[in-house]
């Protein structure tokens, strides 16, 4: 089978650098046509040039990246340093990249891309916020029905919130963007906080990957090094959740995760609420189902595949 063309739409921050990296590292499967920055985890200059340092990293400084949106669409910028540090990828230290930022806005990048690919072809990645995916669907409405599917990282339902006690990060940081992408009929497969929370980077885990003895090995550990104690504090759990990386993992062996395919709904209009992803798990509204929402994942096996990956940069 030909590798499945993707864009990757992101906000580095820790674990998309390694969602990256899993990507770039597995071109049997995936083909990265261009990486669009968007602000998020931190602000659009820092995570340009985040995605940037990750390429170099992998030693594939070909490939393009992108700046696009600088703030979400109708809302003031939530940012994370609190958890990912003042650069978004506190832990290894990266040079500075010396690739270039491509001159095209992102948003631009995926309307292009979706008109001159045959139609169906391409799967969007989304690992932070929804605002360029958003922007492209409401400045270029033809390329909705040419998107393959969405395949992103964001939202939560028994797990509930992480940024507030309702909403998870991505969704939270612009609702209406997210609520703009699900209400479009493209085909969505979901990474909640229910599935991240169990792809656990435990001491084992972290070492396994510092063994591996290369460039990229090292710099993931370190980068959970560093992630990992807002997670155990926070929650008291073993190591940080790599909440990006099952978005490409998926990818490559959809059998790593198990969901269902119901109804969500992002709340838009209450502050108590914002951002929510409303999922109907137990179909008890006669809203249609738009989203494969995942619940569960064989978190060896994605470990597994991670660190085999990993060890080929």
């Amino acid at each position: 089978m030909k590798p499945q063309k993707i864009i990757i739409d992101t906000d580095p921050g820790q674990d998309d650098a390694v969602a990256i990296l899993l990507a770039l590292a597995s071109p049997e499967e995936i083909e990265v046509l261009g990486i669009t920055a968007v602000a998020g985890n931190v602000p659009l200059s820092l995570t340009e040039s985040n995605a940037r340092r990750i390429c170099e990293l992998a030693g594939r400084p070909d490939v393009k990246v992108f700046a696009g949106c600088d703030r979400p669409m109708g809302r003031v910028l939530v940012t994370a340093e609190h958890v990912h540090g003042e650069t978004g990828l506190n832990g290894p230290v990266l040079p500075d990249p010396t690739m270039p930022l491509q001159d095209q806005h992102g948003v631009d990048f995926i309307i292009d891309t979706l008109r001159a690919e045959p139609a169906g072809t391409v799967t969007l990645c989304p690992l932070g916020p929804l605002t360029n995916i958003a922007t492209a669907f409401e400045r270029a409405p033809d390329i909705v029905e040419r998107v393959k599917q969405i395949v992103l990282m964001g939202g939560a339902y028994f797990e509930v919130g992480n940024i507030t006690p309702a909403a998870e990060f991505n969704i939270y940081v612009d609702p209406q963007a997210a609520d703009i992408v699900f209400k479009s009929g493209v085909s969505i497969v979901v990474m909640p906080l229910d599935v991240t929370h169990k792809a656990l980077v435990t001491t084992p885990r972290n070492d396994a990957f510092r063994a591996i003895g290369n460039r990229v090995g090292i710099a993931v550990a370190e980068m959970t090094d560093f992630f990992e104690r807002f997670d155990k504090e926070k929650y008291g759990s073993e190591g940080a959740p790599l909440h990006d990386p099952c978005v490409t993992a998926y990818l490559i062996n959809t059998d790593l995760f198990t969901g269902r395919h119901i109804n969500v709904t992002i709340e838009t209009e209450s502050e108590l609420t914002m951002g929510m992803t409303v999922a109907d798990w137990w179909g008890v509204t006669d809203r249609a189902p738009n989203a494969l929402f995942m619940g569960d994942i064989d978190a060896d096996g994605f470990f597994a595949l991670l660190h085999e990956r990993m060890a080929r940069l």
